[in-house]
């Protein structure tokens, strides 16, 4: 996995903590995803996926989806809003697709609170639109395309459990 060898920048209280790396082609993505996959914090955690249409949010989700075992299709859950999916080892996943939710009732009426309160992985795409219903994220990963076919992802830890996400991504 390419990255710029930043540091991982840490505040005084230690979270949150960030870290910047450069995807130079889907194979970074994949080794990324792979080594998040591998992460135990991230069985119950919830990860917000930040960018603009077309940066990689769900190719990336799809990629975790794969190293965690998911076999067949994976779709984006753009119109459905959430997705469910189990890995082998009984894992839910929850990908979740905030981009065409408008209606603060569709959260109450859906059980998405429910969903978040509950264990497994929670990921969510355009969490922004939903703001104020979800939780704090435990790492918020935000993609930006550059120029070329690279991209530009920021890892930030906002919580013990992003943080331990981050220091195994670190390692």
């Amino acid at each position: 996995m390419a990255d710029d060898h930043l540091p991982i920048v840490e505040t005084p209280k230690g979270i949150p903590r960030t870290r910047v790396l450069r995807w130079g082609s889907e194979a970074d993505t994949d080794a990324f995803a792979q080594s998040l996959a591998a992460a135990p914090a991230l069985r119950d955690a919830f990860i917000a996926l930040e960018g603009d249409l077309g940066a990689g949010k769900t190719t990336f989700v799809r990629h975790l989806l794969r190293a965690l075992g998911i076999a067949g299709r994976i779709k984006s859950p753009t119109y459905a809003v959430v997705e469910p999916h189990e890995a082998p080892d009984g894992l839910q996943i929850f990908h979740f697709d905030f981009y065409r939710f408008a209606d603060p009732r569709e959260w109450d009426d859906a059980g998405f609170r429910d969903i978040f309160a509950g264990p497994g992985l929670k990921l969510a795409e355009w969490p922004e639109n939903a703001a104020g219903r979800t939780p704090v994220a435990d790492l918020a990963i935000k993609i930006e395309a550059m120029t070329d076919d690279t991209r530009s992802v920021t890892l930030l830890a906002n919580t013990p459990r992003g943080s331990d996400l981050l220091a195994r991504i670190a390692a």
